[in-house]
């Protein structure tokens, strides 16, 4: 819903995103955690520019990811 009101690349939608991929990733479901994390930091980046803490927080939330499979 959020996505065909304000578009798909709009950094609200990115915080959804972000949030289903914690979700997804505290279940275990690291596959289809790892797309959505992308996706938000792509959009975060694209949006608020490098330096902006949101996007230092989908930098975070991907490298936690990461260490939980183990690379």
């Amino acid at each position: 819903i959020r996505e065909e009101c304000l578009g798909p690349n709009h950094p609200d939608v990115a915080a959804t995103l972000n949030n289903l991929a914690e979700l997804l990733r505290a279940q275990g479901k690291y596959d289809e955690a790892m797309p959505l994390y992308e996706r938000a930091l792509r959009i975060r980046e694209e949006t608020l520019g490098p330096n902006h803490p949101n996007v230092a927080e989908s930098l975070n939330n991907l490298a936690g990811l990461l260490e939980n499979q183990g690379k």
